[in-house]
């Protein structure tokens, strides 16, 4: 099961997919253009069943094998949306949205998945059913939860499900894996510290609120570094810091913070949240201060079922040779964790090459990765669903 001479083939045509969405990206779940290329292109590839507005703008499509002699269906997902960055890339294809830029890569992910798609409803070799998930959202909306909130898995009966993405830094045809938690949970905190605000020159007449809110940041570092096993993944990091003073000479009344929390394990998740609610209260407290905590969870932790990794591993090496089943775990996030939460499946990282990370303003998706990606979804569904 090496790279399929089909997706060569088909190379120019998903590229040409890949760069007309990489030129109008779209954000969260205003992903409508998208979305209607999406299905209308599913639609001319022959696919059996195509759905829109899954999960509010998401995209589903049901392909059936030769034969479907057991009722197996496994799913496929690529996320759609683009992200609030300005392109700097300089390619003929650029964003011509101001402001908006495919900087993540799910353009490619969507077009492989179309490769996979327009080949899987040609050929049709495997027994059972492919369920496409074209997912809207992921950069922060939580498309993935909606989806599954929409009934998704158990209206076509999904079983496993799939997903894959991008990473610079890994050579193009390398993919990189592991069992369990292979990308973190994300949570995010805004802190509201309240004092006495006043003239900077008679700071004994104020309660200081930007010395509370350092004090406070300085603090919340000692959760990683004294509260967690250092063997347990955790990261706290501050943010955003605002006043409501923009005077060189004015003691700020309020100041705001914004931050993020990324966890592996569910214990250390809860402890970092009651510890961040402690330190800020007992520190504002110790200085006379006021301060209140909004603490919100985010995406779960992204768990790849070890009987489902290997089997992704073994498609992976039978595509190109060159995988990593041991990567070490992210602490980025990924909201593909919703559907494996409900299902038992994978998530592989497909190599970029050398080009600038994801979120980057002069990334680009190496559309050379095309083929091995394509072929990797599309011989998921072969390899678990082999042909009577």
């Amino acid at each position: 099961m090496p790279v399929k001479n089909r997706f060569a083939e088909l190379l120019p045509e998903i590229t040409a997919w890949r760069q007309d969405f990489h030129a109008h990206p779209e954000l969260l779940f205003d992903v409508h253009r998208t979305a209607a290329k999406v299905a209308d292109l599913l639609r001319s590839f022959g696919v059996d069943e195509v759905v829109e507005g899954i999960g509010r703008t998401g995209v589903v499509g049901v392909i059936h094998g030769k034969t479907d002699t057991v009722g197996r269906a496994i799913g496929l997902r690529a996320d759609m949306d683009a992200l609030p960055i300005t392109e700097q890339t300089g390619v003929a294809y650029a964003s011509t949205v101001p402001g908006k830029m495919h900087a993540c890569g799910h353009d490619g992910h969507t077009a492989m998945l179309l490769g996979a798609a327009k080949y899987l409803a040609e050929t049709r070799q495997f027994d059972g059913k492919v369920v496409l998930i074209f997912q809207p959202a992921e950069e922060g909306g939580g498309g993935g939860r909606e989806m599954v909130a929409d009934g998704m898995l158990d209206r076509w009966g999904v079983q496993e499900v799939y997903g894959m993405h991008n990473m610079p830094g890994i050579p193009v045809g390398h993919f990189a894996i592991r069992p369990g938690a292979i990308m973190a949970a994300a949570d995010q905190f805004e802190i509201t510290v309240t004092g006495k605000g006043g003239h900077a020159a008679k700071p004994h007449d104020c309660i200081d609120t930007t010395v509370v809110a350092a004090h406070i940041i300085v603090a919340l570092q000692t959760i990683a570094s004294r509260g967690v096993d250092p063997l347990k993944q955790v990261v706290v990091s501050v943010c955003t810091v605002a006043t409501d003073s923009t005077a060189h000479n004015v003691i700020p009344q309020v100041v705001k913070m914004k931050g993020t929390v990324r966890t592996m394990d569910p214990a250390v998740q809860d402890y970092v949240q009651r510890r961040i609610s402690e330190i800020v209260g007992g520190t504002a407290t110790a200085l006379g201060a006021q301060a209140v905590v909004d603490y919100q969870r985010g995406y779960p932790v992204t768990v790849n079922a070890p009987e489902n990794t290997e089997h992704a591993v073994a498609v992976a090496q039978a595509v190109s040779g060159q995988v990593n089943p041991d990567t070490p775990a992210l602490m980025g996030a990924e909201d593909f964790s919703f559907m494996l939460n409900e299902r038992p499946g994978a998530y592989i990282f497909l190599g970029n090459g050398d080009t600038a990370m994801v979120h980057h303003p002069a990334y680009n998706f190496d559309d050379n990765a095309i083929p091995f990606g394509a072929s990797w979804y599309a011989g998921m569904a072969e390899a678990r669903m082999p042909a009577a």
